[in-house]
């Protein structure tokens, strides 16, 4: 298997995971999950916003959660985000949809996990459509500078 740029990071960091691969490109998160056999709290999606040109914030929050941008400011220490636009997010992190990862973008942004990740391990995405590694959200805090808030809200 080639080795994408987030798994370079993750062995550079010292990091144990574990690389899961599927089949289906762009899939959402709970159909991740699905094809993965995992549980939902556990496959972890990973979204890019915007408070003005040039300032970036991301978020990873499970995959049958939506978030709640208000929280997702108040985390930030921002009035209000926006979600970035698909069209804009290669170009912001050298990611594509469904393939974004918190590990490896083009800059460090500052970087929130939900508290639903706290003290397990987690799937998030490799860097590639098709790859979701897994491992201890505490390895993805250190390597990411990332700080843990509460980010969602309750999706009936």
């Amino acid at each position: 298997m080639v080795k994408t740029n987030a798994m370079r990071i993750l062995e550079k960091q010292g990091a144990d995971y574990s690389v899961h691969s599927y089949d289906g490109g762009a899939l959402s998160g709970t159909e991740v999950a699905r094809v993965l056999g995992e549980r939902e709290d556990r496959v972890f999606k990973t979204l890019v916003t915007t408070a003005a040109p040039g300032r970036y914030y991301v978020f990873v929050i499970p995959a049958a959660a939506e978030l709640d941008l208000k929280k997702a400011a108040a985390a930030a220490g921002e009035k209000s985000l926006d979600m970035l636009p698909q069209k804009q997010l290669l170009p912001v992190t050298g990611y594509v949809h469904g393939g974004c990862s918190p590990v490896g973008m083009k800059k460090l942004f500052p970087t929130f996990f939900d508290s639903s990740a706290l003290d397990k391990t987690i799937f998030v995405s490799g860097g590639k459509v098709g790859l979701q590694v897994e491992l201890k959200t505490a390895d993805l805090l250190r390597i990411t500078c990332g700080r843990i808030a509460e980010l969602t809200r309750r999706v009936l």
